[in-house]
């Protein structure tokens, strides 16, 4: 019954961080994932150390340097097939959903629903990344805008929608040129790991550089050292008045 697991890629164990494609070793706490539904341990993620942590912000620097330079429709096209590998996935990537957080499996579904279209919207988005001409006072001369990306988006997400708001973040952040780097919820961890197995598959065949996805479970402590960080010019983060 347990299939969609394999499916995702979601082992027994699993390493807490990931540049992309590559996963990293870690010396962090073991973070166990039980489902509310049953009461049962679905599987265990080692949350980052400061050096993972470390790694993941340096590879995300190296790669925004060529990212920002790929025209935006081609970043669009990747965020296309994203899209696709999620409607491939919908189904399992629910199942985990509702699983591993607790919401109906309708509501799982409807989740993976809204990454699908935010996929849709920023794909045309990249096409549509305007600025304004407008005359200038020396005359045969005219101004434009051009908008430039930030550099790294942090997201840190809330247990309540696992996969949604990483998506809503990283869609958008991703066609303006950003890269992400996302800490989900330490509730619902597993969820963060799938989404990474499904977009590297994507990445690979694009030879997306190493550092536009950055993944780091963990708990407290990782949100404090992202939201600490200088080099991350842009946080996104989900949560309850204590955070």
């Amino acid at each position: 019954a347990m299939d969609f697991l394999k499916t995702l890629g979601v082992n027994t164990s699993n390493k807490g961080i990931s540049t992309g494609t590559k996963w990293i070793d870690s010396s962090g706490e073991t973070i166990d994932s039980y489902s509310p539904v049953d009461g049962k341990k679905i599987g265990s993620v080692i949350a980052a150390d400061k050096a993972g942590y470390e790694a993941v912000v340096n590879k995300a620097q190296e790669a925004f340097k060529t990212w920002r330079l790929m025209p935006a429709p081609q970043r669009g096209e990747i965020v296309r097939q994203i899209g696709d590998a999620l409607r491939k996935n919908k189904e399992p990537l629910g199942k985990l959903v509702s699983y591993e957080m607790g919401k109906s499996l309708q509501e799982g579904l409807g989740e993976v629903q809204e990454m699908i279209d935010i996929c849709d919207f920023a794909e045309g988005l990249s096409r549509q990344l305007h600025g304004l001409t407008m005359h200038s006072e020396r005359p045969g001369h005219r101004m434009y805008e051009q908008y430039h990306p930030l550099g790294i988006v942090g997201i840190i997400s809330a247990f309540n929608f696992p996969v949604a708001v990483w998506s809503w973040n990283t869609m958008l952040a991703w066609v303006c040129g950003d890269v992400c780097i996302w800490k989900p919820s330490e509730k619902t961890p597993l969820c963060g790991i799938a989404c990474q197995n499904i977009i590297s598959e994507v990445f690979k065949k694009n030879n997306v550089p190493e550092g536009v996805s950055g993944l780091v479970i963990g708990g407290r402590d990782v949100g404090e050292w992202m939201s600490a960080d200088t080099r991350m010019p842009l946080l996104s983060a989900t949560g309850s008045t204590r955070m």
